[in-house]
């Protein structure tokens, strides 16, 4: 069985300020929040034992949640204070323990054939490895982790937001995770980030499948701006419950779905 984490409790700072008021896992694309594509995109690949951890604006992702379509099937977890991607897989070890683990940030639009990815982790990876990374082509591969990797697509060397990276070949932050890396986990419990404390133990052992579709981070206005305009699926869930047309009512909803937005430095 494969169970799911989805990493939903950042700040999105660089959002700021529609953050202020919204949280990043929610942000409209679209018309529809963007942790709603992944539950339809993990529900289309048969994973419903999903958890979601909580943090920022804790009360509105809950009430997204409470949903009927969701109720039953995505569990979430809060945290007080942030424990960091690795901190949050150890301290749901229970739920997650002997199980391949699906380990996803959130914040990005990701659109796919997931169950290719699945499938590819389960049945087609190279025997020496221990984790699958979804990797995509960065349009600023400055701004990215850029990973190289041998003739079989197996992890050999990372590049982290570096002025010349060798390709533009990008880690997406969507994850297989076999046992393994888990129970590695647990053993170092000083150790709080995925990408940069965990994954370099495993170099040599981690695959990569590669999306070739849409990936995008939408951690600035502009890049906001730009998922309106990505291909979406159509939606996997009715349109005019209570919480969609308050979501369409609001003003996030209005100045993202009417492109009206503050120009920001980060951009």
């Amino acid at each position: 069985m494969v169970k799911a984490l989805l990493l939903a409790a950042g700040f999105g700072t660089r959002l700021q300020p529609l953050t202020n008021e919204w949280p990043k896992c929610l942000m409209p694309i679209s018309g529809r929040p963007l942790l709603e594509y992944w539950l339809q995109t993990l529900k289309s690949a048969d994973i419903r034992e999903i958890l979601i951890n909580t943090h920022f604006h804790a009360d509105k992702v809950n009430a997204f949640l409470a949903r009927a379509q969701f109720a039953e099937w995505a569990n979430t977890v809060h945290e007080a204070e942030l424990m960091g991607t690795a901190g949050t897989l150890r301290a749901n070890a229970d739920f997650f323990r002997s199980h391949k683990t699906l380990l996803i940030h959130a914040d990005n639009l990701c659109q796919c054939d997931f169950n290719s990815f699945v499938g590819y982790h389960l049945n087609q990876r190279p025997a020496c490895t221990s984790v699958t990374m979804m990797t995509f082509d960065a349009d600023a591969p400055r701004s990215c982790g850029i990973v190289e990797t041998d003739v079989q697509g197996v992890v050999q060397a990372f590049h982290e937001k570096i002025a010349n990276p060798p390709g533009k070949r990008a880690n997406a932050a969507v994850y297989m995770l076999e046992p393994d890396v888990l129970e590695w986990i647990e053993l170092h419990p000083e150790v709080s980030d995925f990408s940069t404390e965990v994954l370099p133990q495993y170099i040599g052992r981690i695959a990569t499948w590669h999306n070739a579709d849409v990936h995008r981070d939408i951690g600035t206005l502009a890049a906001l701006r730009a998922a309106q305009s990505d291909p979406i699926p159509e939606h996997s869930w009715v349109d005019n419950d209570e919480w969609q047309v308050e979501f369409e009512s609001s003003p996030i909803f209005r100045a993202i779905n009417n492109q009206i937005f503050m120009e920001s430095s980060n951009e």
